[in-house]
């Protein structure tokens, strides 16, 4: 029995038609009398023709139909982020009119992964944030004459970059803080440089990674003098280290924290329990995302609602955009001030 694969050669003359009318049934690019649409499909549906094949497109564009997802983290570390998550039902609805698929690669700087940055058969790349390390990775693509667009990072001139407010952002959450009458405030950041490293950060210290330097800029705005400790993650558990280290000493404990993640919040609510302190009247905490995270119950936190899944698909609409000669749009996104319980006026002294 043969197992060849019916064409739309084989369509067309079951249809009665010929081979471009019935590729435009499939394109849909111009349009057809519903009898011959009608004609077509059923043709289709006899012989088992689901459509036409993307590898055979993707070779008479002298393409791979791939496109590549970079990341400066382990993938699995990435992924317990909801965040990312979401992003990434974004992005792949974003480049589903190309009929790509999607390749997650890691560069971390340390590991060399096949296939790698510099080997992988992509058509365009979409760059996770623009550290020190991502910019590296930015110009082994543009080396390779690669369309690429940057998640929440500043690549430079010519580059696309899909931009939250990050900024305006957590300003409006210190405001907040601010408005209720705190003026007592630490702020635990995203990392700070590819190194992750956790703990305080020196006033003189450079953050080198955008999303943290930004949503940093935005809170001293309204805090100029509040300390910041840096986790080495976004996750529950490097928000319980940096809150265990925030209320270690009973008689310095900041009446408010500004966190830069929903899952570093979460983990400083867990440490200030721990410590005896209760969420929201003696400590107020605020995060960044607007994710659900699992055991923050009977807290709703006050937070930044971030729009993660159109955030991927403008990135994936951008990458279809210059791949079809086209110029991308839509790439500056608000976040929304969302107030919960976990925010209260402090206590009076």
């Amino acid at each position: 029995m043969s197992t060849r694969r019916a064409t739309i050669s084989d369509v067309a003359r079951e249809a009665g038609v010929s081979a471009s009318t019935a590729s435009v049934v499939f394109s849909g690019k111009t349009p057809t009398s519903q009898a011959t649409r009608a004609r077509v499909l059923a043709a289709a549906e006899s012989l088992g023709y689901t459509g036409p094949d993307p590898r055979a497109a993707s070779l008479r564009r002298g393409r791979s139909g791939i496109v590549g997802v970079v990341f400066d983290q382990h993938l699995g570390t990435a992924f317990l982020d909801p965040v990312t998550t979401h992003m990434m039902d974004g992005l792949a609805d974003g480049v589903s009119r190309l009929g790509a698929a999607l390749l997650l690669l890691r560069d971390d700087g340390e590991t060399v992964s096949e296939p790698s940055l510099h080997t992988a058969p992509i058509d365009a790349a979409v760059l996770i944030g623009c550290s020190p390390r991502m910019r590296d990775s930015l110009e082994i693509v543009r080396g390779r004459g690669i369309p690429v667009v940057v998640v929440e990072g500043d690549a430079g001139e010519g580059v696309p970059q899909v931009l939250l407010d990050n900024a305006e952002a957590q300003r409006a959450a210190a405001r907040h803080l601010w408005a209720l009458g705190h003026r007592d405030v630490v702020i635990v950041t995203l990392p700070t440089d590819t190194a992750r490293r956790r703990g305080w950060i020196a006033d003189d210290a450079q953050v080198r990674v955008d999303v943290t330097a930004d949503r940093l800029a935005g809170a001293r705005e309204v805090f100029p003098d509040a300390p910041a400790v840096a986790a080495a993650t976004s996750s529950i558990d490097e928000g319980t280290i940096a809150g265990r280290a925030i209320f270690a000493d009973p008689d310095n404990r900041p009446t408010a924290v500004i966190a830069q993640s929903d899952l570093l919040a979460a983990g400083v609510i867990r440490a200030a329990e721990e410590a005896g302190l209760r969420v929201p009247d003696d400590v107020s905490v605020t995060g960044f995302d607007g994710v659900v995270v699992d055991g923050l119950a009977p807290h709703v936190l006050t937070t930044l609602v971030q729009p993660a899944t159109a955030k991927g698909r403008a990135a994936g609409e951008a990458v279809a955009a210059m791949l079809e000669d086209e110029t991308p749009s839509g790439l500056d996104l608000q976040c929304t001030f969302r107030e919960g319980t976990t925010t209260a006026p402090p206590r009076s002294t």
